[in-house]
């Protein structure tokens, strides 16, 4: 028997899109309620049998309209296990991240989601906008960094 506070039964998969454009990341500002208003990476769920990197295709042609160049996508690390109580129903997220290029070289991301995100932008990774969505903002006070091998 559980209660209303308790936890999904599993915990959910999700792929972070570290998206680099010269010496700068593409973060969006969630609209959904879990974050609200903080500034996340492109990403969402790993769906059954779908490998990291198709899932980071994925997520983000959904969220933003951009292509990458999946020959050069590489995995840069499982950066957290979060357990998020906001929102509703609490959830466990492990966020795995990958490193990417967009396919064509150059390109702007267009907001597909509206819904979900008040925009895109880049950011520099040494100047990143406040507040950042907990996973994220966890994995940088950690030493986490996309521009490092």
């Amino acid at each position: 028997m559980g209660n209303q506070t308790e936890a999904a039964a599993a915990p959910t998969v999700v792929v972070g899109v570290c998206l680099l454009k010269e010496k700068k990341v593409l973060l969006g500002r969630r609209r959904c309620s879990l974050g609200y208003s903080t500034f996340s990476l492109p990403g969402g769920h790993l769906e059954l049998s779908e490998s990291f990197e198709e899932c980071a295709a994925r997520e983000l042609k959904e969220e933003t309209g951009l292509d990458i160049d999946k020959k050069r996508m590489e995995f840069l690390t499982a950066t957290t296990n979060e357990l998020l109580l906001e929102g509703g129903k609490p959830c466990q997220y492990e966020c795995v991240c990958m490193r990417a290029v967009m396919e064509h070289g150059d390109g702007e991301p267009q907001n597909v989601e509206a819904e979900v995100c008040d925009g895109w932008d880049w950011y520099e990774w040494d100047n990143l906008p406040k507040p950042l969505f907990r996973p994220l903002h966890n994995a940088v006070r950690a030493g986490f960094n996309p521009f490092r091998a």
